[in-house]
């Protein structure tokens, strides 16, 4: 018997990456993949742009933060990626839950509240690789067509088997 994965073709995109995360893992984990990857200089460091589904997403590793976190310019390059990019993603990179990271997760979340930001606490790249693409793959042209149609059949179907309707089709 064969499963799910093995009879659906494997989503493949194109994927716009910063130059500063060229010898990354998550670079090559995509490119393992056979996602189509194009290194620029002009994004975001720590950027990577899905152009296909219209996403962004900024990783940060509050590991890599100067210790006075205000003085990092950290807030200004997350503020200057929501503003380019509409749908922008966060990636927090912290492999376990301390102090720092809390503290980076809570003032990142006071700061750019009600904003188009989200935040993704990641702990490991495969959670990094697999949380951008089921976010990129679900908000791409021909996918976000076929869930919306297939929310309005189970729409369709609820309304259609529901014990509501039954009862106002026989009072009219």
């Amino acid at each position: 018997m064969t499963t799910n994965e093995e009879t659906t073709p494997q989503w493949k995109t194109t994927v716009v990456v910063s130059t500063s995360l060229q010898n990354h893992g998550t670079s090559r984990m995509l490119g393992a993949q056979q996602h189509r990857i194009r290194f620029s200089h002009s994004v975001v460091s720590g950027a990577f742009i899905f152009p296909l589904s219209g996403t962004a997403f900024l990783l940060v590793d509050p590991q890599d933060l100067p210790e006075p976190f205000e003085e990092s310019g950290l807030i200004e390059r997350i503020k200057k990626f929501v503003e380019v990019h509409r749908n922008s993603f966060l990636l927090l990179y912290a492999p376990f839950n301390g102090k720092k990271e809390l503290e980076t997760l809570s003032l990142i979340q006071h700061r750019f509240f009600g904003s188009n930001l989200r935040i993704l606490p990641v702990r490991n790249i495969t959670e990094i690789v697999n949380g951008m693409l089921t976010i990129a793959k679900a908000t791409s042209k021909p996918h976000v067509d076929s869930i919306r149609d297939r929310m309005s059949l189970a729409r369709a179907h609820i309304i259609e088997s529901s014990s509501v309707w039954e009862m106002l089709r026989d009072i009219l």
